[in-house]
């Protein structure tokens, strides 16, 4: 359906995510897709996609038997193998026969029908689907991250594992466990087959480079040839394996290479991935991922130096720029082989392996798609800003490579919401950014952007350049810059940028509005603005959905349109050159609700009134979407030819001059956030969403007129429901939008924190203002999210952001439809009856404002009126302060029937009765850490009383340990002790003894005996004996330690005795330590223990000597 797509990006962090097969197409899984690519040597081309997933694709892989080449099967974290056509892009077979997340998948070279896969508990499933048959083996209990079938014998499957084992199974004999190839101690990221059976001609000189290894499983028999096995680790080797004889042959050690004239970072060990290939053509080469994205190739017949070489080293740029992830290869004739890579920076780069250059580039996108736009000066360099922290500009125009684009991360570092091409300027590129940053990138320099010291307090929205206004219109002509810019952000506001001086501060330019129209109330938030092209009018749409006209320089506002009832998300002007006289002076505008309406402003604006106009007609109104508008564009080419896109995830072109449908486009798989038409082609238009793509399509070659409905609008749900389940942690929302979560970060941001990030994108929104916040949030121009979706698909691997405009409670009940999180419960109120009374009646709630200003302001009040009681209890929050406390009174009494103690202690403490409320609490139970922390404010005594009790309560609770240090705020060491003692906490009764108590205090010498004779009676006599020891017990000590009777006990017994100076009681343990050992004939270990006794050594005048009595001893034996 699309003429041309930037796909999303590949999955990260995966052993086998790509594939390429025999025939040339390459497939690659992003989020919960996979889309499908036709390699050739000059150019890719999307091929198609395919889709029914519900969650990230974690492997993939091609049939390579001969007819069956477009058959093709993934894996996905939902739990499912799907089996692939990849030509009519459907599914053919499924199995969910795996119970825990799947890591690897490959299809077998040799059985044509055989698809392997293994999970992180350890299972490996043979799926036969010809048969519909699966079988399950489980080498070894360790978690598998990838796995190979051997080209050459059909039962045998190698498998890698997260600690670094290697086993080769034999799936014919019931797995078992040919070898276990062990010598990495890391991760295995990749397993490759040598693609030449036997082992005789290859590797001649493996055995010069070879370890000392020995073999790590049983031989293969005589008449059974082996074959070499590679394997890529994160402890940065890569090794080859004989499996004729398990055991390793060659480590390669991977070099540490220089880029950009700095070393390599110090722990890029863990951000590494190293990912092996073994190219069908070359059995004597091996290509291996590196550090910082290159490739290298590796001669295993060379060595030193020789041995390997970098791909793409000819020229500079053409290497990947962070870690890659999977390589597959096809071969293009005879002679000519093709690599395919991809990686962390979100390319997918085709080589050529006999000139080891790159052939092209496929850049893709990871995150939502939330801005396009056409540069006015560089024809066909279009501007993509990106959920992923980049921003790309595609020269659509070139001929040469049709996916020819430039990213920018420089000084970005947050979600790229807006831009806006500067008029004049070639190559002069304004962004928005999620946090509020607005900049100014060259895009023809490699210097970082100019960045405005003026932030926004939330996401920038719109962006757009116009003449100056007050103050910067003042001067002369060499004094001021021709066009500044201008941006509208989430907290309502629009800023004034002076492009010459963008460290200068910005102007807000309600203040020019406020003055020249004299306005004195307060203005209504703004959501997004527009210049008209002859830059004479200005339109700006507000939150509470009204547009207002003004006039520059000095914005003296013509008209209002009381159009939308809903907040404002794009304003869109025709262009100038048209050949209809009224067609300049129409704008276009798109809310929350799904009509588009379009304003003939011709008359106001060349004759403009005296006073502001009020408009409440429309010129036309385009019906047909089902969801809130998001972008719109008018065709450069054409008088009154319109395209919307919408939260229905389709893009609507009109003939608005007829008010009537043209066609509608539905390749997206999700909302709409931004559309662009062709400045050169009047049938092509280019739209981008949360799908993370960026489409560009014919008008002219669409199916279908409108938007659909019914039926339909469901299968659309359900198609976009396919995506990935977003998981609801890293989810912030500040108060006034939606946030937009971590896209996975862009070059900026730091590695190690990109192998975490989600995939699934938040999308700012424009909220509607509340009374409650200060600053007013807009939605994006797609810019109100259905949705904020936390990213953790990282990018496919465990980890983006949306711009919509819609209220934030709209946006959490689409969330909740889309990835179901538990429910936040609401806070109860501390007012409850008060509160409620404002979910009465429109006519009530007007009622209590005229009873509240006949109280405020009428000598005579309204009678059984009693403001803070009864039917009027909620006029207490309005009137004086008696009336406030009578509120409280009653709220309090209900707090107490309904058991709300602690909000009965907050009215209280507001009201300064802090007694009363520790009084109350005391009473029920009730007292808090809060409660007693704040009770010395009462005076001592009543803080004495509160913690007391407060203990007491903890008891209650068996919080032992807390209310023991409670007493000790209030210095009762020994209560506190006693409590713990009693409770049978000796050691942390102790620590405290000795922490707080002086070293001669009997209480530490009690706590130590009395735990001592219940640890020995409990038959734990080490421990006794250090409470002894520690008592000054030693006698005590020794004897327990003897208690226990064997060899070893009584041996540190004698010698414990020995040390503390009771030599007559370790002469006595050693005696019987010695004949215990004599009866086990340990003649060597009974004369060291007497030998240590000097008391036992009897003098050589009594004729006896130890080695004596030895050899008398082992006589009588």
């Amino acid at each position: 359906m699309s003429e041309r797509l930037l796909p999303a990006s590949p999955n990260w962090y995966c052993s086998r995510s790509s594939d390429t097969s025999p025939k040339g197409v390459f497939g690659f899984g992003a989020k919960s897709s996979v889309y499908l690519v036709n390699v050739t040597a000059a150019s890719p081309v999307i091929a198609g996609e395919l889709k029914g997933h519900r969650e990230r694709v974690s492997g993939f892989a091609f049939c390579r038997y001969p007819g069956q080449e477009e058959i093709c099967a993934s894996s996905s974290d939902d739990g499912s193998v799907k089996i692939w056509d990849s030509q009519k892009q459907a599914t053919l077979k499924e199995h969910k026969a795996h119970q825990s997340t799947i890591t690897s998948l490959h299809w077998s070279p040799v059985v044509k029908d055989l698809l392997v896969s293994g999970d992180e508990k350890g299972i490996v499933v043979c799926f036969w689907h010809n048969r519909n048959e699966t079988q399950s083996f489980f080498p070894e209990p360790r978690t598998i991250f990838c796995l190979s079938c051997s080209p050459h014998n059909e039962n045998y499957i190698a498998v890698g594992y997260k600690d670094g084992m290697i086993v080769v199974i034999d799936i014919s004999r019931k797995s078992e466990v040919l070898h276990r190839l062990r010598g990495h101690d890391d991760e295995i990221h990749a397993l490759a087959w040598c693609p030449q059976p036997g082992e005789e001609e290859l590797l001649p000189r493996a055995e010069e480079t070879a370890e000392a290894e020995v073999a790590n499983g049983r031989k293969v028999p005589d008449g059974e040839r082996g074959c070499y096995l590679a394997s890529g680790s994160k402890d940065q080797t890569v090794r080859v394996w004989s499996t004729a004889r398990g055991k390793g042959v060659m480590t390669l050690k991977l070099p540490f290479l220089k880029r950009r004239g700095l070393g390599v970072d110090p722990t890029v060990k863990e951000r590494l991935w190293l990912t092996v290939h073994w190219p069908h053509t070359r059995p004597t080469q091996i290509i291996s991922s590196c550090f910082g994205g290159e490739l290298v190739v590796w001669d295993l017949t060379r060595s030193g130096k020789q041995k390997w070489a970098l791909l793409g080293s000819s020229s500079e740029g053409q290497n990947h720029t962070r870690i890659v992830f999977n390589m597959s290869s096809v071969c293009m004739g005879e002679s000519r082989e093709l690599l395919i890579s991809t990686s962390m920076d979100r390319d997918v780069k085709c080589w050529d392996l006999e000139t080891l250059d790159c052939c092209w580039t496929l850049p893709s996108l990871g995150g939502f798609v939330y801005s396009l736009t056409f540069s006015p000066v560089d024809t066909g360099s279009l501007a993509l800003g990106v959920g992923d922290n980049m921003i790309r500009v595609w020269s659509t125009l070139s001929i040469q490579n049709r996916y020819d684009t430039k990213t920018f991360w420089q000084g970005i570092k947050s979600k790229v919401t807006a831009l806006s091409w500067h008029p004049l300027k070639e190559g002069h590129l304004a962004f928005g950014t999620d946090d509020g940053k607005v900049g100014i990138y060259d895009s023809y320099s490699n210097k970082p952007p100019q960045i405005s010291s003026s932030y926004h307090r939330k996401t920038v929205y719109t962006l757009a350049w116009g003449p100056p206004v007050p103050p910067l219109s003042f001067g002369g002509e060499g004094d001021r810059p021709t066009v500044t810019l201008y941006s509208c952000a989430g907290e309502g506001v629009i800023l004034q940028h002076n492009p010459w001086k963008l460290a200068g501060e910005a102007n807000d330019i309600d203040k020019v509005i406020r003055d020249t129209n004299g306005i004195k109330h307060k203005l209504s938030p703004h959501t997004d603005l527009s210049w008209k092209p002859d830059g004479e009018i200005l339109a700006i749409g507000n939150e509470d959905g009204s547009i207002e006209i003004l006039q520059a320089p000095a914005l003296r506002l013509l008209c209002s349109i009381q159009q939308h009832h809903k907040i404002i998300n794009v304003l869109r002007w025709h262009h100038e050159h048209g050949s209809q006289p009224d067609a300049s002076h129409l704008l276009a505008s798109g809310s929350n609700n799904a009509t588009v309406y379009v304003h003939n402003l011709k008359s106001i604006i060349e004759t403009p009134s005296d006073t502001p106009v009020l408009v409440t007609e429309p010129y036309r109104s385009l019906v047909g979407h089902t969801a809130k508008i998001t972008s719109l564009a008018w065709s450069p080419h054409h008088d009154g030819r319109l395209v919307s896109v919408c939260y229905d995830g389709t893009a609507q072109v009109w003939d608005v001059l007829k008010e009537e449908a043209i066609c509608n486009y539905r390749g997206h798989r999700g909302r709409l956030l931004c559309v662009q038409w062709s400045p050169v082609d009047p049938d092509l238009v280019w739209t981008g969403g949360d799908d993370f793509t960026v489409q560009e399509w014919a008008v002219s070659k669409q199916e279908h007129t409108k938007p659909p409905k019914g039926k339909k609008s469901i299968e659309l749900e359900k198609k976009r429901g396919l995506q990935p389940k977003p998981k609801a942690k890293k989810k912030k929302k500040p108060a006034g939008k939606g946030h937009v979560a971590g896209d996975q970060g862009g070059r900026g941001a730091e590695e190690g924190a990109s192998e975490q990030e989600e995939e699934q994108e938040d999308v700012p929104v424009k909220t509607e203002h509340t009374p409650t916040t200060a600053a007013v949030s807009k939605e994006p121009r797609c810019r109100q999210p259905d949705a904020i979706v936390s990213e953790k698909n990282r990018n496919g691997g465990k980890g983006f952001s949306f711009v919509a405009r819609e209220s934030l409670k709209d946006e959490k009940q689409r969330e909740k439809q889309a990835e179901a999180p538990v429910k936040k419960k609401k806070p109860r109120s501390i007012l409850p009856l008060s509160t409620s009374m404002d979910h009465r009646s429109r006519e009530d709630q007007q009622r209590d404002c005229l009873t509240l200003a006949a109280v405020r302001h009428s000598q005579a009040l309204p009678s059984n009126c009693v403001p803070g009681s009864g039917a009027h209890i909620q006029l207490g929050l309005f009137g004086d302060r008696a009336a406030l406390y009578t509120m409280f009174e009653e709220e309090g009494r209900s707090h107490i029937e309904g058991g709300h103690y602690e909000s009965l202690n907050s009215l209280l403490l507001w009201k300064g009765d802090l007694a009363g409320a520790l009084q109350v609490a005391i009473e029920k139970g009730e007292l808090t850490e809060h409660l007693v922390a704040v009770s010395p404010m009462a005076g001592y005594q009543v803080w004495v009383r509160a913690v007391e009790a407060f203990v007491k309560q903890l008891c209650f609770q068996e919080q032992y340990v807390k209310a023991a240090s409670y007493l000790l705020s209030v210095h009762k060491v020994y209560e506190a002790i006693d409590l713990l003692k009693s409770q049978q906490l000796y050691r942390e009764a102790i620590a405290l003894a000795k922490a707080r108590l002086l070293p001669e205090d009997p209480v530490i010498k009690n706590l130590y005996t009395t735990w001592a004779a219940i640890l020995e009676r409990d038959g734990h006599y080490s421990n006794a004996a250090k409470c002894y020891l520690a008592a000054d017990s030693t006698y005590d000590a020794a004897k327990v330690i003897a208690k226990k009777g064997d060899v070893m006990s009584l041996k540190t017994a004698a010698e414990l005795a020995l040390i503390v100076g009771e030599n007559a009681l370790s002469n006595s343990l050693a005696l019987r330590c010695a004949r215990e050992l004599l009866t086990a004939q340990d003649w060597l270990g009974a004369r060291e223990v007497l030998q240590a006794q000097e008391s036992l050594l009897v003098s050589h005048r009594t004729g006896w000597e130890p080695g004596r009595f030895s050899r008398h001893r082992r006589a009588c034996w």
